[in-house]
């Protein structure tokens, strides 16, 4: 009985992990490495001789940053491999959080810069 145990435990796994060869896993640490390597040129290079400008500089770093992000989560938490409706679900919670993040940013600079305080 315990043999049986031990092989649906050793199926499950491969199973669990089936679309993750080790192959693949090169492939994305070499894909956020070279991410990494342009966040690095960006922020110690390109920024500071101003190249492109700050703003731009700023959104490109995000996005970057942002993309690492979803590799990450995609293929080492195993997350591409999930049933949509989980991925929905995960996605749709993110989004709230940073609409709530953004909409906390904007509502204190405005306060921050409109209402002065007596002391």
């Amino acid at each position: 009985m315990s043999e049986h145990h031990v092989q649906n435990t050793e199926e499950h796994e491969h199973e669990e992990h089936a679309g993750l060869s080790k192959s693949k896993i090169w492939t994305v640490f070499f894909i956020l490495l070279g991410i990494t390597v342009v966040e690095f040129i960006l922020a110690l290079v390109i920024l500071p001789q101003g190249i492109v400008p700050r703003m731009a500089g700023n959104v490109a770093y995000i996005m970057l940053t942002l993309l690492k992000a979803y590799y990450i989560v995609a293929f080492f938490m195993h997350m591409k491999f999930e049933k949509t409706g989980l991925q929905l679900s995960l996605g749709l919670a993110f989004i709230f959080i940073f609409y709530f993040i953004v909409l906390m940013l904007t509502e204190g600079g405005y306060l921050h810069t409109h209402m002065t305080f007596n002391s």
